[in-house]
């Protein structure tokens, strides 16, 4: 064996650290294997994190990711602030905001939007208030209409939609979709508006109908948004900025295979039966399938923020004196993790 002289071994330890240097820019600037829980709905519009899942790009980030499912947006926002959960995608609530306020959460990117030209969230009414002539959403007047809790996206899209068909709206909370879907059927409440992976197979099995298109009410709607404790957003930047980052990777998927259609047919059956493994998982894959694929709305690119459908959201908060006068964007939002528009 050769002896190693010292410009040899300054060779030797040379190599040793530009190998080390690589290695070290290969991997996560932080632990590998952080193991993080995603606050998430079983619908079509929470793709993101599931393909995030299934494809490994949490796991790319050095993130161990276990998901917590919920049946309505309030209770998540409290899961997050609790840190029972560490990131959620969900809509903005009057609970959410108000835990920001009380600085226990934070907003730090977009998720799903309504996008012109892109089959998004229906109005739908009862099969009762349809036959009574509720056809379309200029009939909605002194009516009855679902929403999870007060000051939910429910109430929020409601509310817009009344004001756009100058109509006075009765808001019943059910606490929970589950409750709604079932309200709707038998008439016990009027109108609703939600998802069209949802809403399309409702009209289609007859007890309740599709009367309109809340992006016609509310154009570029930001409907959901990534959210965190606010000591994540402020003390785990290097966790976040990893959480956006695959996130983002299972957006830009999900939307070129199902919203865009750019990938081919394979490329879209292969999508649909990852989400499959979320969505709809008490059906068959053949009766889940075109659900899934009538929930393709847009999940924001890079998960940018829609700023100005946050702002009208805080606005319309305000005026249903739901939120303090004094909460600003910046009272819900960290502006400093993705684009605003």
């Amino acid at each position: 064996m050769k002896h190693l002289n010292r410009r040899n071994t300054m060779k030797l330890l040379g190599l040793v650290g530009g190998a080390t240097a690589v290695m070290a820019a290969m991997v996560p600037s932080f632990a590998a294997d952080t193991k993080i829980n995603v606050g998430a709905l079983r619908f079509t519009s929470h793709a993101a994190s599931f393909v995030a899942m299934e494809r490994g790009y949490f796991k790319d980030e050095g993130l161990d990711v276990s998901f917590k499912f919920f049946q309505a947006a309030q209770p998540m926002a409290v899961a997050v602030a609790s840190r029972d959960v560490d990131y959620a995608v969900t809509a903005i609530s009057g609970g959410l905001i108000s835990l920001a306020e009380k600085g226990a959460t934070k907003v730090i990117g977009g998720a799903l939007l309504e996008e012109a030209g892109i089959d998004g969230q229906k109005i739908l009414v009862s099969d009762a208030a349809f036959k009574a002539g509720v056809t379309s959403p200029a009939g909605l007047d002194g009516k009855t209409w679902a929403v999870t809790q007060a000051g939910s996206s429910f109430h929020y899209m409601g509310s817009k939609i009344a004001a756009k068909e100058n109509a006075k709206l009765s808001f019943k909370p059910l606490q929970k979709v589950g409750a709604i879907i079932g309200a709707m059927k038998s008439g016990q409440v009027d109108a609703w508006s939600i998802v069209p992976h949802i809403a399309k197979p409702l009209d289609k099995g007859g007890a309740v109908h599709i009367i309109g298109n809340v992006a016609d009410y509310i154009p570029n709607y930001q409907v959901t948004v990534v959210f965190t404790s606010a000591d994540n957003a402020t003390n785990q930047r290097a966790n976040s900025q990893a959480f956006l980052r695959a996130f983002s990777r299972g957006a830009a998927d999900f939307n070129a295979a199902l919203v865009d259609k750019t990938l081919g047919e394979a490329a879209a059956e292969d999508m649909v039966k990852l989400v499959h493994k979320y969505v709809y998982v008490d059906r068959p894959y053949e009766k889940a399938a075109p659900s899934i694929r009538n929930g393709a709305m847009r999940i924001s690119t890079g998960a940018a923020l829609h700023s100005s459908s946050i702002k009208d959201q805080l606005n319309w908060f305000k005026s249903e004196k739901l939120i303090k006068q004094e909460i600003s964007y910046d009272t819900l939002v960290d502006s400093s993790y993705v684009e605003q528009k």
